[in-house]
């Protein structure tokens, strides 16, 4: 059967989703598919349970959207789905989100946001549906196994045409020049370590210095117990603006880009230490600016925090642990939602998420 990029709980149980995602030229074809809850006649139970199933073995993103406050659907749906957007008033997104389970997120213009997450998967179809294949699986793995499953995904994508398009488009970039400064200040005061970013001129952006020197840091309160607490913060005007871009496509070879992520990336470490880790945000928080500080046990964000996971657009998915630490907070819809959309995530609607436990005024 021939998929459409709008169809109804009918269709999806008689298969409308079920085409061939490859085309002839093995290229995606229709990654994301809008499921319309309103349209069609009322579903039977035994169509529901058919669609259940169906959107749980489809290949294809699958995205619901209702113009009502909430969906006429039963909860299986929508936890099968990859995500359902619903109607809400633009001042009352975060009362409707905070209202809704993890499943659902409330849109001013449901049918127009679900355009644009097609959009943006059609733009960049291998990056979103390896995201959805990662992020179904990763719900199913320890954290470490799912931090190993994020790093054989991204490095399949950093061979992948979203990725060398991207890179194209960007041109040579010289390498920054190094700061004399240390790149992380880590000092103690009794039994808390505060772990402070200190990159200002470049926004604390996460170069390979940096991330060398936030693993020694952390690696101080892993093995010193008389440690109870560590604070995570960030000099300058924002808390991280993610991966330094000038290094993206330096790695000598995947493999070893692949080891680099999981043996010598922060991900586990800050893992290990989430139940004494608090984090502290502000400013921008992009990329790996939310994917690590999310491993701590509390996030607290100043009013002025912006989070984004822009990583769609270069081809690629998150990461520096995001596809683990983000969905254990919020998820795997609503993460899914936030590297889908790439948009700005402001503090309130943060909060009410649940992807940052306190805003206050640093």
């Amino acid at each position: 059967m021939t998929s459409t990029a709008v169809i109804t709980v009918a269709d999806l149980a008689a298969g409308a989703a079920d085409a061939d995602l490859l085309d002839a030229d093995a290229c995606p074809h229709r990654p994301l598919i809008v499921l319309d809850l309103d349209a069609g006649s009322t579903p039977s139970a035994a169509e529901c349970e058919v669609a259940v199933r169906r959107a749980r073995e489809s290949d294809r993103l699958l995205v619901g959207r209702t113009s009502r406050s909430a969906p006429h659907c039963p909860p299986p749906l929508l936890d099968a789905l990859d995500l359902t957007l619903v109607r809400a008033a633009r001042d009352h997104l975060c009362t409707a989100d905070a209202a809704s389970t993890p499943t659902v997120l409330a849109a001013e213009d449901p049918l127009a946001e679900a355009e644009t997450l097609r959009a943006h998967a059609e733009d960049q179809p291998h990056a979103a549906l390896v995201l959805r294949q990662l992020l179904r699986l990763a719900s199913r793995l320890s954290v470490e196994q799912a931090l190993d499953a994020e790093s054989f995904a991204y490095s399949t994508l950093l061979g992948g045409p979203g990725f060398a398009r991207w890179l194209g488009a960007r041109g040579e970039r010289p390498q920054p020049p190094q700061a004399g400064d240390e790149p992380v200040l880590a000092s103690r005061q009794g039994s808390t370590l505060r772990i402070t970013l200190n990159r200002p001129e470049r926004r604390n952006a996460h170069s390979a210095r940096m991330r060398d020197a936030l693993t020694a840091a952390v690696s101080t309160a892993i093995w010193d117990t008389g440690i109870t607490e560590v604070v995570l913060d960030g000099n300058g005007p924002s808390f991280c603006s993610g991966g330094d871009l000038d290094e993206f496509g330096t790695a000598p070879d995947l493999a070893t880009a692949h080891l680099i992520r999981t043996r010598a990336g922060a991900a586990r470490q800050l893992h290990a230490i989430r139940g004494r880790l608090t984090s502290r945000l502000h400013g921008h928080c992009v990329g790996a600016g939310i994917e690590l500080p999310a491993f701590g046990a509390r996030v607290v964000a100043a009013p002025d925090t912006l989070i984004r996971l822009p990583e769609l657009g270069m081809g690629l998915i998150p990461g520096a642990g995001g596809t683990v630490s983000i969905p254990r907070r919020i998820g795997r819809w609503r993460t899914l939602y936030l590297v889908l959309d790439g948009r700005v995530l402001q503090a309130d609607r943060a909060l009410a998420w649940g992807l940052v436990d306190q805003v206050e005024q640093s």
